[in-house]
């Protein structure tokens, strides 16, 4: 059974930093990709940064240098480095992770799993 675990989620006032971490695990053979989405109240969930396991990385466009993803292979954990934040960055973060399983003696995948959301929250 795969878990992804996130941590790292708070309230920050504006111009502060939070670093978010999710850590997979559970029968993984290996991490494809894993990535950060968000979903303020009201909106629909959105990509904010994603990273694949050879380290090629994608960012909105709201959060390019301002947030730095980092993937560590050998933990299967994925970080979200946060600085610079916004109001309008307030939201549940999500991990989503396509990972590579066992099933009987074989690799397959990738398969996509999300974690259970941490919330952000920048204000004043």
């Amino acid at each position: 059974q795969v878990q992804l675990v996130e941590s790292g989620g708070g309230l920050v006032q504006p111009g502060g930093s939070l670093r978010l971490s999710c850590a997979a695990s559970g029968g993984i053979v290996s991490i494809a990709a894993m990535g950060w989405y968000r979903q303020a109240s009201g909106k629909q969930r959105e990509l904010v940064a994603g990273i694949t396991s050879g380290g090629t990385t994608k960012y909105a466009d709201s959060v390019k240098g301002r947030f730095t993803i980092s993937l560590d292979n050998a933990k299967d954990t994925v970080y979200l480095q946060m600085n610079s934040l916004k109001p309008e960055d307030t939201a549940v973060y999500y991990c989503d992770a396509l990972v590579v399983l066992i099933i009987g003696t074989t690799p397959e995948g990738p398969y996509e799993y999300w974690g259970q959301g941490t919330q952000v929250t920048v204000s004043s």
